[in-house]
């Protein structure tokens, strides 16, 4: 876990200190402290989530930030189970509790258990309150008495774009307006936050408990609640960026303060002819705006996740903290429910700032208990890195960020400034758009440029359509002006565009104030021109957080360049490239500001000398004429007739233990239960048990049960001693039909077999030493790899092939340094790897000269897809495994794996082999004109035999024939296919 540097944090940093070793051990499946503090359904979930094993097949993976707030969060509540902070504090940081620290915290807004997790923009604190609520409804619903965990939940958003973001979550997206379930987060990412034995519970939650803001308090769900609002809820005032809302209302009372007259009118009709706000169903909200809290109130028992929580906690000038309504009302839903009532803050700015000048003093929430900071998320490259876009022409420019304005203040239009930087933004956005899209028409950079106030953005988007000569479908203005002077239903298709700016072309600059400060995750955003001064900290990193978020994932090539943008920026250069940095139009004289915010490498500063956006990366199309290199590949669709055939094993014909009976006699007494002990202090520190209890066994038919279970449900010879863990690995049975059969080939291999003699385990109770180390293991092993073997044999009448071309792929992305000419593919140059690949490029430059072979292909992994084969890891986990090479001949197809000569001994080099062997075989069984006339073949090559062959000017084409004629068979390891 990353441990917090700042003396203000003084939980966070105690419980990092504290979760370091368990956060080690649950991500390698080891037993630890954590595990066993919290209840079982909790610990089943930490090992779904962060168990390296369980997750790595998953398209999705919590990064250590989110791991470390959810641990953090989940260790302070469940496991030290204070009552409130100020017990929290004495249990965790009693050094930091001075006069004024006590002070504060005696508070009532204190007075019960609260967290807050500080995660940089960009960082995914959705996916942290995903998780922690999925945590909370699970416990909540296997201990109901526990005061700990509840199934009542209450989001608060901050605004319209939070909340509406929070209710795509939740609720799922709109389609043709109405919201579609299936595409909520929680249920479109849920092998990520639920293990599958509960997604029926979590998908009941979603399907019947998400309550939006106009229903609390009208609609209770009984099954538990994800109440979605925004904070005037809780203050009792009502939100003017929210459509149906009564803005009107809030003008009336304004006016009705300053003229008695009109109040006592109102006071007596409350309708007045043809004013806005007064519709019936506002009049009705108004009158019962009391009912939403009281609900919340009454309930027995809530969490309340605050979203972008320094709003809860943000101080206005005069104010006490005591003063927020909205926090007070916090404390009246929290009286009534003691430790029953649990308070989440997420938040990348959880701090208020005191004090004026250049140098405000942030004074953070007491109750932070973990901090995945700015810093921290750009060294990990989770969020964009930060470019300054040093101009000379705005070097020149009076420190005026402010619109020009006639003797009475009124906004009359921009200052030369601003349109300079907004020239400048655009400059930067046109370079951009060209230069990607020549790598990938898909990704589309955007403008972000922030105005002063709803006015200014006004004089933007006029500049940008008559000045710059934009198309008004390129430019999007939204910000509260513009949500006044649109209705409902006006409005409803410029939010559409707004959450759709990624998948679309236009527009391509949009223009706000602060609206889209938070909660706009998008993207796309790649320059962001802040037409005012950043006046604080929390501003800043709103500001800039608007495009932090990463636009380029996935591409190996893409990932390895910014790295070295990464590193570069770190020594203090410029970056090499422009994928995933976020420019930032500023005048110079800001520069200061930034890099006391960011500092220690992580902000550079770029001038205008024409590096190109995309590095040395190339887009490599197909060559004129590709088709004659073109490679086919049969790829079996599906079988016409299938029909598996029942394992058939004959227990004799399986290896026998290397270990001697005579031995293991002398190992084992009678009756005795195996324990583990200290020989210093004779302490006893815990009794075996093996992988689903083999090793718990109490006699032999208990053991031959409990071992077949093992053997019929999890492939592979890996024990572990996670009672848990065996348990998730064989939620899905792999031969849960045949299991009186597989008891009967046990018993006949364990009597006849084992030893290599004969063995009676009833006799004298010698079944004890099938307990001993590595005598389980191994009948599992050996049984586990019989019948994944005897699974493969299935009788096949006539098979449906497709044929894929390796060329389907199109084009393919390389940087000009790691890229090899070659003749004789589909693509003039093919893409070796920057790091060790010197024995790739031998082999393309020798099979380019070598008159012999017709065509061959640098396989991608990832755009190659078809190619992929699975097979088992020695650990008897399933993986897959993309070859090298295809190489084409006049009379063959091989498939090729080149190896550097120590790697060839590895356990998982031989399982690939026979994988690919068992491939080939099964292609060779087709029909000859479903294969090119050719036979394919599977052939390993280590590099000395590679460099021998080459000093002495022998073909490839000899050496690949060579080496497929003196390779043994498939056969004996474990495969899939």
């Amino acid at each position: 876990m990353r441990i917090p540097v700042d003396e203000e944090l003084p939980l966070a940093r105690e419980i990092s200190i504290r979760l370091a070793d368990d956060a080690r051990a649950i991500e390698s499946g080891e037993p630890c402290a954590l595990l066993e503090a919290v209840t079982p359904t909790t610990a089943e979930l930490l090992r779904w989530w962060f168990d390296a094993s369980l997750s790595a097949g998953r398209p999705d993976a919590f990064h250590e930030g989110q791991r470390d707030a959810i641990l953090a969060i989940v260790y302070a509540h469940e496991v030290l189970g204070a009552s409130n902070l100020r017990e929290l504090y004495e249990r965790l940081a009693p050094s930091a509790l001075s006069a004024a620290a006590r002070q504060e915290l005696a508070h009532e807004r204190h007075g019960h258990p609260k967290y807050a997790a500080k995660l940089a923009t960009g960082t995914g604190k959705t996916w942290v309150m995903n998780a922690l609520l999925v945590w909370q409804h699970l416990n909540h619903l296997a201990t109901p008495a526990d005061p700990r965990f509840s199934s009542n939940f209450l989001v608060v958003a901050p605004g319209l774009i939070v909340y509406e973001r929070l209710l795509d979550s939740f609720r799922g997206r709109r389609v043709d307006g109405v919201r579609d379930p299936s595409t909520s987060e929680l249920h479109a990412r849920r092998a990520l936050f639920t293990p599958p034995r509960h997604e029926r519970t979590i998908a009941a939650l979603l399907a019947s408990g998400v309550v939006e803001k106009h229903e609390i308090g009208l609609r209770v769900p009984t099954g538990g609640m994800i109440a979605v609002t925004n904070w005037h809820l809780l203050a009792g005032t009502e939100d003017p960026d929210f459509a149906g809302d009564a803005n009107g209302g809030t003008r009336s009372r304004r006016r009705s303060a300053d003229d008695p007259a009109r109040a006592a009118v109102e006071s007596m009709f409350p309708l007045s002819p043809g004013a806005a706000g007064h519709a019936l169903e506002a009049l009705d909200r108004r009158a019962q705006r009391g009912r939403p809290l009281q609900s919340l109130v009454d309930l027995p028992d809530l969490v309340v996740l605050n979203d972008e929580a320094h709003h809860v906690h943000a101080l206005r000038a005069g104010q006490d903290a005591s003063d927020v309504e909205w926090q007070q009302s916090l404390t009246a839903i929290a009286s009534t429910k003691g430790r029953r009532f649990l308070q989440l803050d997420f938040s990348a700015t959880p701090f208020d700032e005191t004090g004026g000048g250049g140098r405000p003093r942030r004074r953070y929430f007491p109750h932070i208990v973990v901090d995945f900071d700015l810093h921290a998320a750009m060294r990990r490259g989770l969020v964009k890195a930060i470019a300054l876009d040093k101009r000379s022409e705005l070097a020149a420019l009076p420190l005026d960020f402010t619109a020009e304005r006639d003797e009475h203040g009124a906004v009359v239009g921009l200052s030369p400034g601003q349109r300079t930087m907004i020239r400048a933004g655009l400059s930067k956005l046109a370079l951009l758009e060209a230069q990607f899209a020549e790598i990938d028409p898909e990704r589309r950079p955007k403008l972000l440029i922030v105005t002063e106030d709803t006015i200014v953005s006004r004089h933007v988007e006029e500049f940008l359509l008559d000045a710059e000569r934009l198309d008004p479908e390129d430019v999007l203005r939204v910000d509260s002006g513009r949500r006044s002077e649109l209705g409902p239903r006006e409005w409803e298709p410029i939010r559409a565009r707004l959450f759709d700016l990624d998948r679309q072309a236009r527009p391509r600059v949009v223009v706000s104030v602060l609206m889209l400060r938070e909660g706009f995750d998008v993207d796309s955003i790649c320059v962001v021109v802040p037409l005012r001064s950043a006046g604080s900290g929390i501003l800043l990193e709103q500001t800039i957080g608007r495009g932090l978020r990463l636009m380029w994932r996935g591409d190996p090539v893409v990932e390895e360049l910014k790295r070295e943008t990464r590193e570069r920026m770190r020594r203090g250069l410029e970056p090499a490239n422009h994928f995933d940095v976020l420019f930032i139009v500023e005048h110079p004289a800001f520069e200061a500001f930034y890099d006391e915010l960011l500092g220690d490498g992580l902000l550079a500063i770029v001038e205008d000398d024409g590096i190109a956006a995309v590095g040395d990366l190339e887009r490599v199309e197909l060559r004129p004429g590709w088709q004659e290199y073109d490679l086919v590949v049969p790829e079996i669709v599906r079988e016409h007739e299938e029909e598996l055939v029942e394992p058939r094993i004959d227990p004799r014909s399986l290896e026998p233990c290397r270990f001697e009976l005579a031995v293991l006699r002398r190992a084992v007494g009678r009756g005795e239960r195996w324990s583990s002990h200290d020989l210093q202090t004779r302490t006893q520190y815990g009794d075996y048990r093996v992988d689903g209890g083999v090793m718990t066994a109490t006699g032999y038919n208990d053991f031959l049960a409990r071992i077949t279970r093992r053997i019929a449900t999890v492939v592979g010879r890996t024990f572990t001693p996670a009672a848990a863990r065996f348990s998730a690995a064989s939620r899905y049975p792999l031969l849960v039909t045949h299991r009186a059969r597989i008891a009967a080939w046990v018993d006949r291999y364990v009597r006849d077999r084992l030893f290599g003699e004969p063995f009676d385990p009833t006799l004298d109770e010698g079944w004890r030493v099938l307990l001993l180390p590595g005598v389980a293991e191994h009948v599992a092993g050996v049984f586990s790899t019989a019948l994944v073997e005897a699974q493969q044999h299935r009788t096949v009448a006539t098979a449906l092939v497709e044929q894929r071309s390796v060329a389907e792929i199109g084009s393919t992305l390389m940087r000009a340094r790691d890229a090899v000419p070659s003749r004789k593919c589909v693509f003039p140059a093919l893409r070796v790897a920057s790091r060790g690949g010197g024995l790739e490029r031998r082999f393309i430059e020798w099979a380019d000269r070598d008159g012999r072979v017709e065509a061959f292909i640098k396989i991608d992994e990832y755009a190659h897809t078809f190619l992929r084969r699975p097979y088992l890891r020695s650990d008897g986990l399933p993986a897959w495994y993309s070859p090298d090479f295809l190489v084409r001949t006049s009379e063959a197809v091989y498939v090729v794996e080149t190896k550097a000569q120590s790697a060839l001994a590895h356990p998982d080099v031989e399982r690939k082999r026979r994988a690919a062997l068992d491939w080939v075989e099964t292609l060779n069984r087709l029909p000859a004109a479903a294969r090119s006339g050719r036979r394919w073949h599977y052939v390993l090559l280590g590099e000395e035999a590679v460099d021998a062959w080459r000093r002495g000017d022998g073909r490839l084409s000899e050496l690949l024939e060579l080496e497929r004629l003196s390779a043994p068979t498939s056969g004996g390891a474990p495969t899939l296919h």
